[in-house]
């Protein structure tokens, strides 16, 4: 196999993680030399109280012109320009987002549109259209999953066209991360459940697709060995303040993986199925995350095996013969959402046809599938995945996630 002479690998956000690390922000916004930030979040973390502890830390050490919660799940350009006019307005100098991955990807796109002087976010699209560093942003995250705090791209919504436009330079990177396991204490068992899902499917795809390196290796096998012995714990008793700070680091690590090596066919399915069916991010990576393996089973049936060990732990890797360590793999993350899916009192589906909206009525159905297939075939992530995709491939995919049984590996192409 052809090395390559070196690896690029980036980390350059100021990580900070601990049970008080909240007070660390007046201090990191100073060295900057700003402070007037604006705070950026959601409803639901305002009304959880989250921002109000954000706000106690910061203390009077800093004006606070702005705090807008208007930002909802599935974010989109319309409400980047809104709040790039909101900052502008009040004569902010900074960015604190506080929130989950639409919150924190929303503020990186507000701070496209205020360092640039910009009104046409859709000008910065695709990888290193941005030239320069933008202003100070700092992310604290308020779900264990995204990892988008430590990531150097963006997915913002283009609602009137259905799709999400991705984002990327490391002029995105935040300043910092505050990793303060206060921020998921209020979430309800099913969201910490997809979230940590979602790190998962980064770890995972960080590992087995094209741009892997031994770098994004170490951050994505550490990820997953922590969502493994703590997400379960953290269901069933939700105040585990050590608990939701290893899920919490687990996702910053598998950001750092993802941001590194790509991720591929499991998000660029994931990605369409969220933005034609409005469903979760987390809730996609869980569903499709066996089924990208699968297909690619017998391009990377060797990395895959290797998860086995993070996975399932020393002793199931040790008496697990090595031909069948790789599809034990993927069992064992479909029986881990099997598992999750009774912690949760079945709020966390294990295909896509269970998957449910607040109307009691489906969020994803059969008819959708074609569609969400063309889609993904114009997706980034394709670029990474270890077997060329068409739309066959995906459709074949979608079609088996919806079922919720096992791919037919005899049909899957093996070029």
């Amino acid at each position: 196999m052809h090395m390559p002479a070196y690896y690029e690998f980036c980390c350059k956000v100021n990580i900070v993680a601990g049970p008080d690390a909240l007070s660390q922000i007046p201090s990191l916004l100073a060295a900057k030399g700003v402070f007037r930030p604006m705070i950026l979040t959601d409803k639901g973390v305002a009304g959880a109280g989250l921002t109000d502890i954000v706000t106690q830390a910061i203390g009077d050490t800093l004006t606070i012109p702005a705090v807008e919660d208007d930002i909802p799940p599935d974010s989109d350009v319309r409400v980047v320009n809104r709040l790039a006019g909101v900052y502008r307005e009040k004569g902010c100098n900074a960015i604190i987002a506080v929130g989950g991955g639409s919150v924190l990807d929303t503020a990186k796109g507000v701070n496209i549109l205020v360092s640039e002087n910009a009104d046409d976010l859709m000008a910065f699209t695709g990888a290193g259209a941005l030239k320069r560093p933008l202003r100070p942003l700092i992310a604290v995250p308020t779900t264990a999953g995204t990892g988008s705090e430590v990531t150097l791209v963006a997915v913002i919504a283009d609602h009137d066209n259905s799709r999400k436009m991705l984002f990327s330079s490391d002029f995105l990177l935040p300043d910092a991360a505050i990793i303060d396991p206060r921020m998921t204490a209020t979430l309800p068992p099913h969201i910490t459940s997809a979230t940590a899902m979602d790190a998962m499917a980064h770890a995972v795809e960080a590992y087995t697709m094209l741009a892997k390196n031994p770098l994004s290796d170490a951050h994505a096998v550490e990820a997953i060995t922590l969502i493994r012995d703590h997400l379960l714990p953290v269901i069933a008793d939700p105040g585990n303040t050590r608990g939701r700070l290893a899920l919490a680091c687990a996702a910053t690590m598998a950001g750092i993986a993802f941001s590194n090596a790509m991720v591929a066919m499991v998000h660029a399915l994931g990605h369409s199925v969220g933005s034609i069916c409005h469903v979760p991010h987390g809730t996609c990576m869980a569903i499709l995350l066996p089924y990208g393996l699968e297909y690619n089973l017998h391009k990377v049936e060797d990395r895959i095996a290797h998860l086995l060990l993070p996975l399932a732990g020393p002793d199931v890797f040790a008496r697990t013969p090595e031909k069948d360590r790789a599809s034990a793999a993927i069992e064992w993350i479909r029986a881990f959402n099997r598992k999750l899916n009774q912690a949760t009192d079945k709020k966390h589906p294990t295909c896509l046809k269970d998957i449910i909206g607040q109307d009691g009525s489906p969020r994803v159905l059969r008819s959708d599938l074609p569609r969400i297939a063309r889609t993904a075939l114009g997706d980034g992530a394709v670029f990474y995945n270890p077997e060329d995709l068409d739309y066959q491939d995906l459709l074949m995919v979608a079609e088996a996630a919806w079922e919720g049984i096992p791919l037919d590996l005899s049909k899957i192409k093996k070029g």
